[in-house]
């Protein structure tokens, strides 16, 4: 019985790493490994580098030409969670 719990307790956490939460698979189009436009990737960041620039996109203490634009249509709760998905990305 304890095998089979951890086997379930196992399964859904890899399927939770899978998922990206709402907004998060968009930031690829710009943010990945290969940006020739010098846009940094963001995979594998600190969570707390990553939810400090969302945040201060999303209040305005950092400036931006798009990304501030983004950053206002989510709750800081949810750029928590986009941060700590993209934190976690190989």
């Amino acid at each position: 019985m304890a095998a089979r719990g951890f086997l379930l307790a196992g399964a859904v956490v890899l399927m939770g790493a899978a998922a990206p939460p709402p907004g998060a698979a968009s930031c690829s189009g710009c943010h990945g490994a290969a940006n020739p436009d010098g846009i940094p990737p963001i995979a594998g960041r600190p969570v707390a580098d990553l939810a400090a620039a969302l945040n201060g996109f999303r209040d305005g203490s950092r400036k931006a030409t798009l990304m501030d634009r983004l950053a206002k249509g989510f709750t800081p709760a949810e750029l928590q969670a986009i941060a700590a998905w993209w934190s976690e990305q190989p």
